[in-house]
């Protein structure tokens, strides 16, 4: 249960949504367990609409469910006991139907199709695991869904969460004229940003945080949503339950590496990617994980030359990394948090850093792609974190590349290396660090918590 109101961004959304749609198609919004997804929908229902009927279909009984199948050719009477079981008013153009954990029922989902086209109601459907083959066998998916995907909180949200209403304006208006903060400034940026990086955007992680200050209290919060998601692996993982379980449980150990490439030999001896690879789109598909892959060439085709054999697989939370990756006993005490508030930690970093970055990377909308490249030539041998590509493509210079870094002391070889031989399809570099913006030989610095402008 969340304790206050959470402002997030989705809900602009769904304002565009409703206006530009008027009905003529379904929205469905997809995202990880506890995102969030049921109380945005819930507030945008009380304030925009003069009534909402609210299915929750993973409470809801077996009777409800069989409407969807035996009314569908009579939708005055479908409409009708729906609206008598659950006590609500129906009023055509005026009210929302929710199909709440809408992947309970795949009946109601494909019901869409006809729910729309009769045009009383606006309709949004919310689930997890929406894609997953056994949620949608043996129906057809209806071409009026509108898709949108929600992620946990970003660190604008959190700022919010927090009362910090004006500094992502503050870190806008410099990150666009291309000027540091100030170390007063950039200072508390970075205060609230470890915050972030400790709490993560899990709605019901970031609220009790709130209430309490107390990062046990939150580790609390996270641990639970942590076993929530094991417990819908092996609910939904059929046939190779123990394969996502085990996958999920050395993510921590993979990105601690300095390399952070997902090894398949340290789950089993001998195994091979065509073994797990459902597990890791199993994983994807819950939306627990950001999936990043290698590609062969840093140009505009990065999708076409991914290489999905090898990929890195982070968490979508960084909060519930931290709890995955500590444990219990060390948290407790408080010595872990203390070290990352204080920035002081000496293991880990670099796996939090690039992980938060990779979070806010897919928030704001990138794919996630990596290059990597072994040759025995040493001036060809680099690895570079992340490559994003202009939104808009023109005839040269697509690709950014950028290299995440932690602690004081680092180098930049890989990054100079991939100028000096792709240069003619890179566009800025970007180093992303704890230290204030800065520009430095034709490569842009920036600080963490500017990530989510890229």
């Amino acid at each position: 249960m969340l304790l206050g109101y959470m402002k997030r961004k989705i809900y602009n959304t769904l304002l565009d949504w409703k206006g530009k749609e008027q009905g003529h198609t379904a929205l469905l919004i997809d995202g990880a367990r506890r995102v969030g997804k049921s109380y945005i929908v819930q507030q945008f229902a009380q304030n925009e609409y003069d009534s909402s009927l609210i299915i929750d279909f993973g409470r809801a009984p077996i009777s409800v469910k069989q409407m969807f199948e035996e009314y569908l050719d009579d939708l005055d009477t479908l409409f009708m006991n729906l609206s008598t079981y659950y006590g609500v008013k129906l009023i055509p153009r005026k009210s929302l139907v929710v199909f709440d954990e809408v992947q309970e029922c795949p009946r109601a989902r494909a019901a869409i199709k006809y729910l729309v086209a009769d045009g009383r109601y606006d309709y949004i459907e919310t689930g997890s695991l929406t894609s997953l083959q056994r949620n949608v066998k043996e129906i057809i998916i209806p071409s009026e869904e509108r898709h949108l995907k929600m992620y946990p909180m970003d660190f604008e949200e959190f700022l919010w969460a927090t009362g910090n209403d004006v500094l992502m304006d503050f870190i806008r208006s410099h990150f666009e004229k291309q000027q540091p903060m100030g170390p007063l400034m950039h200072r508390k940026a970075m205060d609230l940003f470890r915050q972030y990086l400790i709490v993560g955007g899990m709605p019901q992680a970031v609220s009790t945080f709130v209430a309490t200050r107390d990062f046990e209290q939150t580790d609390r919060v996270k641990r639970d949503i942590i076993d929530l998601y094991r417990s819908d692996i092996y609910k939904y993982a059929d046939g190779y339950e123990s394969k996502v379980a085990s996958v999920l449980d050395l993510i921590p150990s993979q990105l601690q590496k300095h390399e952070k490439k997902f090894t398949l030999a340290a789950l089993v001896k001998g195994a091979r990617f065509k073994d797990y690879e459902n597990s890791f789109l199993w994983l994807n598909e819950a939306m627990i994980v950001n999936i990043c892959h290698n590609t062969t060439a840093p140009n505009v085709g990065l999708r076409m030359n991914a290489d999905n054999t090898t990929l890195k697989c982070y968490m979508a939370d960084t909060g519930l990394l931290i709890s995955l990756a500590f444990d219990e006993s060390d948290i407790a005490n408080g010595e872990i948090y203390r070290k990352l508030l204080l920035d002081k930690i000496e293991i880990n970093q670099g796996m939090l850093v690039e992980n938060i970055v990779a979070q806010m990377l897919r928030a704001s909308g990138h794919r996630l792609y990596f290059y990597s490249s072994t040759s025995k030539k040493a001036e060809e041998r680099m690895e570079i974190d992340f490559l994003i590509r202009k939104p808009m493509p023109t005839s040269r210079h697509n690709i950014s590349p950028i290299e995440v870094k932690s602690g004081k002391n680092y180098t930049t070889v890989s990054l100079q290396k991939l100028r000096a031989k792709y240069g003619q399809y890179l566009s800025t570099s970007y180093i992303i660090h704890d230290k204030d913006f800065k520009t430095e030989n034709d490569v842009v610095y920036l600080p963490y918590y500017m990530t989510p402008l890229l």
